[in-house]
Parts: C-alpha cells; structure tokens; sequence
C-alpha cells in the first residue's frame, strides 16, 4: 500500500489470532499511539500530522477498542499489554516511543515492563502520557466498582446500545471547554461506543482495573525510561492531583499542566499538545535507526 506524507494509510495485521487495524503516516523513528478504553486512531487525528514530519507514527486500534468489531474477548490493561507486545515483535523495531492517553497510557506503562522482563528484542525510548490512568487517581471509582458487578455488567450491556442520546453530553464532559466540542467528535467516538459487543469488551477491563492497577503501582518506579505526563488541569476523568504522585513514581518523569484542559488536550489544545510532545522527543539523545517496511495482511 502507497504511504503518503500528508494522509495515514491503513493496515492490518495478525496479532494473537485477530486482524488488527492500524493506521500509518509519515518516515523515520517509530511511535506507537495508543487510545483510551472507547478510543482509536481517530482520537489523534490532530496529531498524527503533526509528528509525521519527522517520525513514523502508528496508531492501533486495539482489539475490542477503537473500530475494532472483535468481541468476547479479554481487553485488560495486561491483555492489551501483551498483545502490543506481539505487535512490535512483528513490527521488527529495534526501540520506538509510546504515546498513551488515559487507558492508553496505562497500557503502555505495562508494555513497557513486558518488554523490560522479557526477552523482547526492542525497547522503549520514551513514554509520553496524557492523562494516564494510574493507581493514585480516586476518580471514577466506585462507578468502576458498580458496574464489574453482575447488576453493574447487564445495565451497561442493556444501556449502551441505546446510548446515543447522551454521547454529546459525555464527550463534554471529557473538555475542559465544552465550546470545543465538535460534531466531528461526537460522531468519532459514537462509531466506537456502538461496536458490537462493546458493552462486554468494556466489563472485561472493568473486572481486571483494581489488579492492573495494584501491578502497575509495583512496577512503576522500575520503569527508568525518560516520561513526559501532560495533564489538563480541568480533567474530570483522571485526577489531576494524581499527576504529581505519578511523577514522583516515574523515575525519569516531568509534568506539564495545560491551562483549562479537560481529559483530551491533544483535541481540545492540539498545537501546544504537539509542541510538548515535540519539544520532550527532540530532547532525547539521538540514535540511528533502521526503519522496517510496514507489515500488513
């Protein structure tokens, strides 16, 4: 498939006996894009362009999230973890960095131990997280607690195939400036609501969160690997407060605050989202690498 400069191209690619979408734009060092539990590529639609200029970036959307129509499945922080791991194996890169937003950055704390304790033939250069679930984050939590009931399960599998009326109000709630919100968002993130089968793709992360999370505040302060935390300050979806705990964690972590930012500044305030996300790559010491074709099936 012809690659373009300007526009991401599709692909698919088996990873732990599924076809899995990704989308792919631009040349050079590899970054992995990894949305939150009913996010894609779509999410990063105002930054795949931006970084492709000078990076080679790749959005997934991992099974049971994102487009992803696979159900019945396991969609954990660990699972999802696992199955990235796979997919950089199959990738063939050498190191690569990792942008995660809310669950996103959860996993991609995850992968990042995976792949320090395995014998995985590539490693992680860089994490930038956006608003990353984390376990010092009291946001949520007995809504969480709620619905990883068996009550809780068949009220979410019964409500959201008939939540359309609502989503506008949701995705509000995830800006800090709900002027913000388009009609371009809205619809981007109903396509995900309204998969098949993504009322129990979201209980499966729900009846594994307390557990990840316990693993995850284990094995945070062994992750010794250059992290930029980038939070709004109006985030009603993981606290704020929890950024300065997880940067004091994070061994080689720095935390920049977007000024009236909810839970998405890479929508809500793309260009400054971009310029720190630029600025924390350019900073990091340089290393010649070989980029691989991009595999697809």
């Amino acid at each position: 498939m012809a690659e373009s400069s300007t526009q991401a191209t599709e692909h698919w690619i088996e990873i732990d006996g599924r076809r899995m979408r990704y989308l792919h734009i631009g040349s050079g060092a590899p970054l992995l894009l990894l949305g939150g539990l009913l996010g894609g590529p779509f999410c990063w639609r105002f930054t795949m362009p931006a970084l492709a200029a000078r990076y080679s970036v790749y959005a997934v959307d991992m099974p049971g999230s994102g487009l992803s129509q696979d159900t019945g499945i396991d969609c954990s922080i660990s699972q999802q973890a696992q199955r990235l791991a796979e997919f950089v194996v199959k990738m063939g890169w050498k190191e690569f960095g990792v942008i995660g937003s809310s669950f996103g950055g959860a996993i991609a704390m995850s992968l990042a131990r995976k792949i320090q304790r395995a014998a995985i033939p590539t490693r992680i250069h860089s994490l930038i997280l956006s608003s990353p679930v984390n376990p010092w984050s009291g946001f949520g939590q007995r809504r969480i607690r709620l619905l990883s009931t068996k009550l809780g399960g068949y009220f979410l599998r019964a409500v959201l195939p008939i939540s359309r009326p609502v989503h506008k109000i949701a995705v509000q709630r995830m800006y800090g400036d709900r002027s913000r919100v388009t009609k371009e968002a809205v619809e981007g993130y109903r396509a995900t609501v309204l998969q098949p089968g993504r009322a129990q793709n979201i209980l499966t992360a729900l009846r594994k969160w307390r557990p990840d999370l316990a693993y995850l505040e284990k094995v945070i302060p062994r992750l010794n690997i250059p992290a930029l935390l980038i939070w709004g300050t109006h985030d009603q979806a993981v606290d704020p407060r929890s950024a300065t705990v997880l940067q004091q964690r994070l061994p080689q972590a720095e935390l920049k605050l977007i000024a009236g930012a909810g839970h998405l500044p890479f929508e809500e305030s793309p260009e400054e989202f971009n310029r720190l996300t630029l600025e924390f790559l350019e900073r990091l010491p340089r290393k010649p690498v070989s980029v691989p074709s991009v595999p697809s099936i």
